[in-house]
């Protein structure tokens, strides 16, 4: 009976030995989506810490596509994020969603009276915050149309959703060197004036590291809407800050407040800032001529002579409703191609809105823009397309 025992023996060591290496149980972790890493994180100290320097070493970014319209009862996006966050491998710090307006708050039901509105665009959203980690600061946009890489591999080609059910969320984890946060902006009925210590509080102000404000106008039809933005927007317009975005249907998240309800006939701005000495980052628009092609891809070409570097990068695309398959006549998904044809491993991600906000920006390595005349950039425009490029740094 004794080469039994031996045998058990040897596997109570085997087990032992395997149980409290943390080499070997930092090996085992590290197959783990992040889900399923917090569970067994629960099981013992040691797994513990494990789990906490797996996930530190997490900090490439992830998103989750949603392209295939699904049942009236709830958004693809939500079905998306609650399938995918099973799978995923960071723990999500910042997220930025954006989802079609037409299906998000249930429009597309109005001809139909057969079918009472399914969907309400509070209740969606809420959905989608609930799936999401709760100290995580999520940012939710509504928008007539969407730009979206499909999941798998940042080399996936880039689609422009102008009509039908569409969305994407951009994971964030926590970056070392890396600072996001999210501000709103609402325009005071009372006050004409934008009270700019409010810019120093949302960190757009005595901040030298911060590098690029994704900024985002809603109710934009409201009176006052767009000398408010231009208030927002002039102070911010300095030479080393890149500026990207564009005017959206509305905000539907912003759960780094306290979600107080908003007046309904407010206007005001919400955005991402990025700070960090680190990130990189370069801009070009796509004016009204820009119309085939050819202009497109010589737009592209002056992104690429930033020499941003292409890893640990993502791609925004803000473009206006009138541009698109309409604006290039027959061609479908003609700015989405040119982007991924200079850019093949980049994700591309963004909306069509109602309004652009930026210019041409390429900011070189020292963060200096080589054309500095003193006129200032106007940053607000109509039927035009802005391209961006935010470099993360580089991980591990």
């Amino acid at each position: 009976g004794r080469g039994g025992g031996g045998a058990m023996e040897s596997a109570a060591k085997g087990s032992y030995v395997l149980a409290n290496l943390a080499e070997v149980v930092e090996r085992v972790l590290g197959f783990l989506p992040t889900k399923a890493l917090l569970r067994a994180a629960c099981v013992c100290r040691l797994w513990r810490e494990c789990a906490r320097r797996t996930l530190r070493t997490r900090q490439r970014i992830a998103w989750v596509s949603a392209l295939e319209p699904g049942p009236a009862e709830n958004h693809a996006l939500v079905r998306a994020l609650a399938r995918e966050l099973e799978k995923v491998h960071v723990l999500p710090q910042t997220v930025l969603y954006i989802a079609d307006a037409e299906t998000f708050s249930g429009h597309e039901e109005c001809h139909e009276q057969k079918k009472a509105r399914k969907r309400n665009s509070k209740e969606t959203a809420l959905a989608l915050e609930k799936l999401l980690p709760k100290r995580c600061q999520v940012l939710g946009l509504v928008t007539p149309g969407i730009v979206v890489t499909p999941m798998g591999s940042s080399s996936n080609q880039p689609q422009e959703i102008e009509e039908g059910e569409a969305g994407f969320a951009l994971l964030f984890p926590k970056i070392d060197g890396v600072k996001i946060h999210t501000f709103h902006f609402s325009k005071d009925v009372k006050n004409r004036v934008f009270d700019e210590s409010k810019f120093a509080e949302a960190g757009l102000k005595n901040n030298p590291d911060l590098r690029v404000v994704l900024l985002f106008g809603y109710n934009s039809w409201k009176t006052g809407a767009t000398r408010f933005l231009h208030q927002i927007v002039n102070p911010l317009n300095e030479k080393s800050i890149i500026l990207a975005g564009g005017q959206v249907e509305s905000f539907t998240s912003l759960t780094s407040e306290t979600n107080h309800a908003q007046p309904g006939d407010a206007c005001g701005v919400v955005g991402l800032a990025f700070s960090g000495p680190q990130i990189q980052s370069a801009t070009v628009l796509l004016d009204q001529d820009v119309a085939d092609e050819r202009t497109a891809e010589a737009a592209m070409q002056r992104l690429k002579a930033a020499n941003i570097p292409e890893h640990n990068t993502i791609g925004f695309m803000f473009a206006c409703v009138g541009r698109g398959y309409r604006h290039y006549k027959t061609k479908r998904n003609m700015e989405a191609d040119a982007f991924r044809k200079f850019f093949p491993n980049v994700p591309l991600f963004g909306f069509f809105g109602h309004g652009e906000i930026g210019c041409d920006r390429i900011v070189t390595g020292n963060f200096v823009l080589r054309e500095c005349n003193d006129i200032k950039d106007d940053l607000l425009h109509g039927y035009t397309t802005v391209m961006t490029l935010i470099h993360l740094g580089s991980t591990k």
